[in-house]
């Protein structure tokens, strides 16, 4: 599955509170979404590496360690902090 993809690669930055969500559902019927979901996700992330970064950077950071996994789905809304 995309989300447990996602975990294992996003262990990378040290999260201390993580949170994969498949929002495909609520998409049905909507651009981009797929029978099966795993279309659109939301991660909810805090990791000490994103300690003085800006919110661009944080989402840099985010899509480089997620790497091939973002061009396979079609939404992605990120909520990262530092704590």
């Amino acid at each position: 599955m995309i989300a447990d993809e996602m975990r294992d690669r996003l262990a990378a930055l040290r999260p201390t509170r993580l949170e994969v969500v498949d929002e495909s559902e609520s998409h049905r019927g909507h651009a981009g979404y797929r029978d099966g979901g795993q279309t659109h996700f939301r991660i909810r992330m805090a990791s000490p590496d994103f300690a003085g970064l800006g919110r661009v950077q944080r989402h840099r950071l985010v899509h480089q360690a997620l790497g091939d996994i973002v061009p396979r789905i079609h939404a992605l809304a990120l909520e990262l902090s530092e704590t």
